[in-house]
Order: structure tokens, then C-alpha cells, then sequence
């Protein structure tokens, strides 16, 4: 990974005694893990002699460059897990939460994450899988926030409606593409303009539902159960808002194009409304951006860098010409 990279560096030692500070000074541990695929907070498994198996994450440091929407995204992740866990969306347990600090500690999972496994898992049962996932999704749905947008402490993106929220938020990370220089296929100008004319169909949101934004089959975990498989919970919650719920399908289309309907089925109870699929393109489009602003703070190599602007770029194409943008 580059040296440019904002996640953490920490060594066992260093995980090993942020969760003494956090859980008691006498523990002691039996094994350790650092988990390297991720490229924004810093994550450590660790096992006790006590029998806990846990995971420790750090959040970045606070002098590091972020993208505008990713202050405070540790007070982000622990709100949608205090509040998910609440309404009974299945994510890990959690130990101790400091969003000042910008640590979390929770409960190491069983299973494994759905994209390393999904090839072992025969076409039916993937898709009842696929199903019940979209159900237990749809339990971030039932909170409602207080306002629309990310609940970070400034209230950058907060409002009373979901369009003023929406666009703030957009706007944000169209303001961190014009400040790195990175071509888009339309000009930001003629987005800017194109999500304004969207308010009206935005505003058919009335509710802040809390939405987890980041449904990837990474952060899908599920196990083996004798021959069978299960779903076993949901991580990373760092990019939550509070916004429209049909955001949540957005991550969760990022399928084979034959299982996203169940998961549809599995969150909605029912097909989606035209007004809908239009929103889900919104979001679609949003979610693109990031990943296109990523690639110059995240320190990919030059492959992947290359590979997920490549398919964020031609997913933004076909979508801004079915706008008619």
C-alpha cells in the first residue's frame, strides 16, 4: 500500500494497549490479526484469555486530508451502530465506543465476508440469502434522525428536507473533485445544475431514515451451518446518514444483476416506483462520485486506482445519459 494511505499504522502492541485503556488494564491477549484490506480506519482482531474475541478500530488521524464528507466518520459508525443495534440490525456487539478518540471496539464475527464465500454457495440458497439480507437492511430503515444528512458535529449537511440535505452532500464531494482536478464525464457545472431540478422528486421524502450506505458484500458477513449458510451480521457503518431508505438498495444492487431483485424484494416487500428507480439512480450517481474522489486520497496502487475509476466513470456515463445529461 502507499505511503500516502490514511489509514492508521498501529502494531499489536499498540491495538493491545488501546484496549487495555479501554477495557481494563489487566488483560491479557492469546492472539492477534491485523486486518489490511481496508484504506481509511485502522483494524486489529485480538484474542483474550478470557475467551472474547474482539476487533479494535482506529479512526485516522485528524491532521490527515480527508474528503469533506469523512470528518468525524468514527462518531458516524458508532451513531448507526448504537442506534442499528437498537432496532435490531445484526452487527456486532460493542465493548467501547470513543468517537472524540476516534476508537471502537466490538466483537470479532464468526463468519466470513459474502464475497470470499459466495462462489461455495449454491444459486438458490444465494438468493434466499440475498432476500433476508434485504430484510435485515431494512431495520436501519426503521430509526429516524432528528434531521436529514450525516450526523457529524459541525451539521454540515443537516437540514429539515432530504433535497437540502441531499444536495449539500453531493455538492460536498463535487467540491473535493474540482479541488483535485479529476475530469468527470459531464462537466460538475451541468451536475450541479441537473441535481437541482431534482428537488421536487426528492422532497417525496418526509422521514430521516438512518441509512448504512455501505452494503457491500465485504461488509456482508455470513457463515457456514453444517451444509447449509446463513447470514451472520453487518459491518462498517462509517458512511451512515439520515435520508431517504431506497439509498440503502444502492449498495446492495452492487450484484450480479439477477440477485439484486431479491434483495429488493427482501427490503421493499414489493417492486420499486418509478419516482424510486429514479432516486436509486441519484444515489447511484453520488456513491460514484466518492469512489471517484477516493482515488486520489485512499493510496491504491495503480491498478486499482485504475479499475475502480474505470467502473465508477462508466457507471456515472450510463446513468448521466439516462438522465439525458
Amino acid at each position: 500500500m502507499s505511503e500516502v494511505a490514511i489509514r492508521p499504522r498501529l502494531d499489536r502492541a499498540d491495538a493491545e494497549a488501546l484496549v487495555r485503556g479501554a477495557l481494563g488494564a489487566d488483560l491479557e491477549f492469546t492472539a492477534h490479526e491485523e486486518f489490511k484490506d481496508g484504506f481509511f480506519n485502522a483494524a486489529h482482531a485480538l484474542d483474550l484469555a478470557d475467551g472474547r474475541r474482539l476487533v479494535v478500530k482506529v479512526a485516522p488521524d485528524r491532521a490527515v486530508k480527508l474528503l469533506r464528507y469523512e470528518v468525524d466518520l468514527m462518531a458516524t459508525e458508532i451513531e448507526c451502530f448504537e442506534r442499528g443495534l437498537a432496532a435490531g440490525a445484526p452487527m456486532p456487539r460493542v465493548w467501547h465506543a470513543d468517537p472524540d478518540a476516534g476508537i471502537l471496539v466490538i466483537d470479532r464475527l464468526d463468519g466470513a465476508p459474502l464475497y470470499k464465500v459466495r462462489g461455495d454457495i449454491p444459486t438458490d440458497r444465494l438468493l434466499a440469502l440475498r432476500k433476508e439480507i434485504g430484510a435485515q437492511a431494512a431495520r436501519f430503515a426503521s430509526v429516524t434522525g432528528e434531521h436529514f444528512g450525516y450526523p457529524r458535529a459541525s451539521g454540515r449537511t443537516m437540514s429539515g428536507t432530504w433535497s437540502e440535505s441531499f444536495l449539500a452532500m453531493v455538492n460536498d464531494v463535487l467540491d473535493d473533485i474540482e479541488e483535485q482536478g479529476t475530469a468527470l464525464p459531464r462537466p460538475v457545472a451541468a451536475i450541479r445544475a441537473f441535481l437541482e431540478g431534482e428537488r421536487g422528486l426528492l422532497d417525496e421524502v418526509t422521514r430521516p431514515a438512518l441509512v448504512h450506505f455501505d452494503l457491500w458484500d465485504g461488509n456482508i458477513f455470513v457463515r457456514r451451518g453444517g451444509d447449509d449458510w446463513e447470514f451472520e451480521a453487518f459491518i462498517d457503518g462509517e458512511r451512515a446518514f439520515y435520508g431517504d431508505p431506497v439509498a440503502e438498495l444502492v449498495s446492495l444492487q452492487m450484484v450480479p444483476e439477477e440477485e439484486f431483485p431479491s434483495a429488493v424484494e427482501g427490503f421493499l416487500g414489493r417492486p420499486m416506483t418509478a419516482g424510486e428507480e429514479r432516486r436509486l439512480a441519484l444515489y447511484r450517481t453520488y456513491i460514484m462520485l466518492i469512489l471517484v474522489a477516493e482515488c486520489k486520497v485512499r493510496g491504491f496502487d495503480a491498478e486499482q486506482e485504475a479499475n475502480q475509476k474505470k467502473w465508477a466513470t462508466e457507471t456515472l456515463e450510463r446513468d448521466f445519459t439516462a438522465f439525458g445529461l
